[in-house]
């Protein structure tokens, strides 16, 4: 197991790598610059210094040279070009706490409730709780998430006047944006699960655990779910990383302070360290939810093989 993490970790570093480069220099390949409409009218002596002062002066690779070495050996990321004065090590550590506890809540409450939807759903195939699972399943795929937004806004705080419309603070602030964050992803946990539980009770060894007499609770548990969930598991781990871009929308309907919205405006002022900062950040959370994705697959099934030998 250790040996797995390690080799894991050493892809995750490599993998971290060539996705800071490929990004730094696809940015340094756009025509133009961030500083060219700030600098355009102060004298060019002092446009001259703003340059030097962001290192835009020097060449590209002497940029990544400098970017790579500030971020491994002291873990800067530089100071946004939009925002004068303001590291980027700072807005990320400020605002991503924010939109990873609205994500956490909507990941937990979309795996939970899409898990168990689909579970009811394949142990009820063919009757009203199966249709009722898939017609929420269609919902959340086909209604867009600001939609249910708004719907929950309209239901929940203007007529009932029970959650408040925007802002941010105690638990009851997080719940209508959970809740429409999540939506979707109940909706395709809740297909993956169903259609998973159908293969798996259609299997063999089912069949032969049902003949021996296994009570139907062992059998769910023991041995329907532990092998169906395995897919859904797949989905997590992506899902971790997306929650700080994804939830833009989301965060803009309900005014939440959160690092969506500093992403999408660091790509609209082409803020170079703003977007690499994020990149690499969001790169590390994926990369190393994959890792975390594998890991379970051994706890969850030791059949597989983490070490890739033979059985």
């Amino acid at each position: 197991m250790l040996k797995f993490i390690a080799k894991r970790i050493g892809y995750m570093f490599l993998t971290l790598f060539i996705v800071t480069t490929i990004t730094f220099m696809l940015i340094r390949a756009i025509p133009g610059d961030p500083l060219a409409s700030m600098a355009r009218k102060l004298p060019e002596q002092t446009r001259i210094n703003y340059y030097a002062k962001y290192g835009l002066d020097k060449p590209v690779i002497v940029q990544y040279g400098v970017f790579l070495k500030n971020l491994v050996l002291h873990g800067d990321l530089g100071e946004s070009l939009s925002y004068p004065g303001r590291k980027v090590t700072t807005t990320i550590m400020k605002y991503a706490p924010v939109s990873g506890r609205l994500g956490i809540q909507a990941i937990g409450m979309g795996f939970t409730l899409g898990i168990l939807m689909g579970i009811i759903a394949a142990f009820k195939r063919n009757k009203w709780p199966d249709y009722l699972v898939m017609f929420i399943a269609i919902l959340g795929v086909s209604v867009p998430n600001f939609v249910i937004a708004s719907l929950l806004q309209y239901v929940f705080s203007v007529k009932l006047h029970v959650l408040p419309v925007i802002g941010w603070g105690s638990f009851k602030y997080t719940i209508l944006p959970s809740i429409a964050l999540s939506f979707g992803s109940i909706a395709k946990y809740a297909r993956y699960m169903r259609a998973n539980c159908l293969d798996v009770i259609g299997q063999d060894y089912i069949i032969t655990a049902k003949a021996k007499g296994v009570s139907k609770v062992s059998l769910v548990f023991k041995h329907v779910i532990r092998n169906a969930i395995l897919p859904a598991i797949t989905l997590l781990g992506p899902q971790i990383a997306m929650i700080f871009v994804g939830s833009f929308v989301i965060e803009s309907i309900f005014s939440i302070p959160g690092l969506g919205s500093y992403f999408v405006a660091s790509i609209t002022n082409r803020d170079y360290t703003m977007i690499m900062g994020q990149t690499v950040f969001i790169s590390f959370l994926f990369v190393a939810s994959l890792v975390v994705v594998d890991i379970l697959y051994g706890v969850i099934d030791p059949r597989i093989k983490l070490g890739g030998g033979k059985k």
